[in-house]
């Protein structure tokens, strides 16, 4: 089946008139990565109610706002949507080098902002009550975390699938694969997005020699009202996905996880949109009929044929990434030795040899 009808057939379950970039866009981005997915991929994950999971799921990480401020601290409802490429590099950190473990990470980034007050001004304690201002975000710490807990789920379904598991425990097994396929998508999708990848994701800050706007409501209109404004739907972007290629796995000379590397580069690469993102603006070419003397909102005009392009090509971007993260983690599933120990002392016979690492 072509990936444009395997989309028709997903379009026709959940409906893709994307209405924001916050839930429809997250769905859109995790379908089109579904869409994208090579014919060998287990099946399961494309029956109508797994995909309409996976794509509900999509938005489950912001729906974990309603009980803000106590979810924040563990990232998932805060620091875990976004990482602000322009503070590693003022605290004088090789944003292309950082560790890929988040603690490790942690500590270096403490330091490094120490080590430079003058780049960092004082936080303002009515501003923080939750305490996570002080830190630029995690998002390639949090896609990596889900990524690497993918393969775990990828490697409890294969031991139960090969070491007599029970009906049920194969069917949870296949559950959690969609539930992690799906939450791992709306970090993906938020780092297409260029404004969550810098400190100028409520309008330009601080210096602003090009004249860029300064709209704190900049964000909420190319997050909720763009793409709607713009018509953007996803079976129109099929015929441009990719073919997905797994990321190179395999132990690195620098000791890090080749999986976080994709996915740093990946933010790096998209923090690399942010000027011609705000370009767009200036020109007037996220709606054609920019008034120039009020540029604090959304205007009637028209959506240019250069700023749509400029959003299907990043809500592609997350999809060939998001999609390349599945491939990656079903191919690279480690062998999981425990599970399969405990299955086979359950059916008393010898327990399978550890894997090599």
């Amino acid at each position: 089946m072509t990936k444009a009808l395997r989309f028709l057939g997903l379009a026709i379950l959940l409906p893709l008139a994307a209405v924001a970039w916050d839930y429809e866009g997250h769905r859109m981005v995790n379908q089109l990565a579904l869409t994208a997915l090579p014919a060998d991929f287990p099946a399961f994950v494309r029956a109508p109610a797994a995909a309409e999971r996976i794509a509900y799921l999509a938005g489950e990480p912001d729906r974990w706002r309603n009980v803000d401020p106590w979810l924040r601290q563990s990232g998932a409802s805060w620091t875990d949507h976004f990482l602000d490429i322009e503070q590693l590099v003022d605290a004088g950190l090789d944003a292309h080098a950082v560790p890929s473990l988040r603690y490790d990470f942690a500590v270096a980034f403490a330091a490094a902002r120490v080590a430079h007050p003058d780049k960092f001004p004082a936080i303002d304690p009515a501003k923080n009550t939750d305490h996570t201002r002080e830190w630029p975000g995690f998002a390639p710490w949090a896609v990596t975390e889900w990524t690497q807990k993918l393969r775990s789920a990828f490697a409890a379904l294969k031991a139960f699938e090969e070491m007599g598991g029970t009906p049920d425990e194969i069917a949870n097994a296949k559950d959690n694969i969609i539930y992690v396929m799906g939450v791992l998508g709306h970090y993906v999708g938020d780092c297409a997005e260029p404004l969550h990848t810098t400190v100028h994701h409520n309008g330009w800050v601080g210096a602003n020699p090009n004249g860029y706007t300064t709209w704190p409501g900049f964000h909420t209109w190319i997050d909720s009202g763009f793409i709607a404004k713009a018509g953007i739907k996803g079976a129109d972007l099929v015929p441009r996905l990719p073919a997905l290629e797994p990321i190179a796995f395999g132990v690195r000379a620098d000791g890090r996880d080749p999986i976080f590397v994709a996915a740093l580069e990946y933010v790096i690469a998209q923090n690399e949109r942010v000027e011609p993102l705000y370009r767009l603006e200036k020109e007037g070419k996220l709606n054609d009929e920019l008034e120039k003397a009020d540029r604090t909102k959304p205007h009637p005009g028209p959506v240019s044929a250069e700023g749509r392009a400029f959003l299907e090509g990043q809500l592609l971007t997350g999809g060939q990434m998001l999609g390349r993260l599945w491939l990656t983690a079903w191919k690279t599933a480690p062998v999981d030795t425990f599970l399969r120990g405990q299955l086979a002392r359950r059916q008393g016979i010898a327990a399978p040899a550890k894997a090599t690492p």
